[in-house]
């Protein structure tokens, strides 16, 4: 029972932690400024980790790869907490579960920012977070978009886009764990 506790809490930070690594990121990366709330809550809790990285590695081609290297280090950490929980701490399911780590937060942020702007069209299209969340959604729309166009006014592609993205998530899963 301790064991699950210890391991939510550290999940939990672990989530939180690496959604906030991966957003900065993909906000740089699609060049979508954030609003000043978001910007100073995302700056103020990611800043120790990021601003040490960016020595290490600075920005090349545009992205910020302190940020997407601080969400994998995170998700070294994670595992390697839990493993250790465990007592069966091994370096390479340690990189795999890792890795495996950052493609379900990476899936999931994007499935998240997807059902923020479908709610976000129903409910009020112009609600001043509306433009940022479309902007980050729209790497992944736009092929999406040129395959399935609106039908009857209707856009079908972000179902379309939410049905692939947990296709790759259970690939993934699969490849890890060998599963049929």
């Amino acid at each position: 029972m301790i064991y699950s506790i210890v391991n939510l809490i550290v999940d939990t930070i672990a989530t939180l932690m690496a959604s906030l690594l991966l957003l900065r990121f993909w906000m740089q990366a699609v060049r979508v400024r954030p609003p000043i709330v978001l910007g100073q809550f995302m700056f103020r809790l990611t800043d120790w980790l990021v601003l040490p990285l960016r020595r290490l590695l600075p920005g090349i081609g545009g992205y910020d790869w302190a940020s997407l290297i601080g969400a994998f280090l995170v998700a070294l950490v994670s595992v390697g907490l839990e493993l250790s929980l465990r007592a069966t701490l091994a370096l390479e399911p340690l990189l795999l579960l890792s890795l495996l780590s950052m493609a379900h937060w990476i899936g999931y942020g994007l499935i998240g920012l997807l059902i923020i702007e479908v709610i976000f069209s129903w409910v009020n299209p112009h609600a001043p977070l509306a433009p940022m969340v479309r902007a980050l959604n729209e790497p992944l729309m736009r092929p999406i978009r040129r395959i399935v166009p609106p039908i009857g006014g209707l856009d079908l592609s972000p179902l379309l886009a939410f049905l692939i993205l947990r296709i790759a998530l259970f690939v993934a899963d699969s490849i890890l764990f060998g599963l049929p």
